[in-house]
């Protein structure tokens, strides 16, 4: 992160964790021009006067966070294994991953989507040069390397990737809501992630690559 933010770091991570939560649902909910800082203090629990004592402008507190969560998805690609080609097991690894940020941080990946279509003047040029191809794929990238000989080729890729993609994130938010944390994932939810993976798998891979993958 290129700037250092001395006095909001210096904050208890709880009420750092409730200020950056209250910008990104915001930001994510109403665009950069017609996001209400005032509607973001009320969220956070602080006055105005603090959060402009933590960040000189709504220009800077958006830049903020958009390093912010560039920097939390970068986080998730650390974890993965790019040697493993089979798109299931690869995706069960970043589908935990964006657990632990839904869990966190419920509208990151929202934020990020807005961000990638985000043409307010003020801050267009800073978001191009963060990279907006980074910024719209968000997790794209975990689909490099695939094996794509396993699936079926009488349907279309991009589709099936997407009913992939939408199955994982309206898991993870069915069930951010009902865990207290990523720690108290339980062996029979875990279970439950597989199970849908394995339904995805009989659908999209050819027959003889069907059989269970963990």
């Amino acid at each position: 992160m290129a700037v250092i933010y001395p006095k909001f770091y210096s904050l208890e991570a709880e009420k750092r964790e409730r200020i950056i939560n209250a910008a990104l649902k915001e930001f994510a909910r109403n665009g950069y021009e017609k996001a209400s800082t005032n509607e973001m203090t009320k969220e956070a629990e602080i006055s105005k006067g603090s959060l402009f004592s933590y960040f000189n402008t709504k220009k800077e507190l958006y830049l903020f966070l958009l390093d912010y969560v560039v920097e939390v998805i970068e986080s998730i690609y650390d974890e993965v294994d790019w040697q493993e080609t089979d798109l299931f097991k690869r995706m069960r690894k970043i589908g935990l991953a964006k657990f632990r940020i839904y869990k966190k941080f419920p509208h990151a990946l929202n934020f990020l989507k807005g961000a990638a279509h985000e043409d307010a003047g003020e801050v267009k040029a800073e978001i191009a040069a963060t990279g907006r191809h980074l910024i719209a794929d968000g997790l794209g990238r975990g689909y490099e390397n695939i094996d794509w000989t396993k699936f079926r080729e009488d349907m279309e890729r991009e589709k099936m990737l997407n009913i992939i993609t939408w199955t994982i994130l309206s898991f993870a938010e069915q069930q951010r809501d009902q865990v207290d944390s990523f720690e108290d994932l339980s062996l029979d939810l875990l279970q439950e992630w597989d199970g849908y993976f394995d339904i995805l798998k009989r659908c999209f891979y050819k027959k003889e690559e069907q059989e269970h993958v963990y």
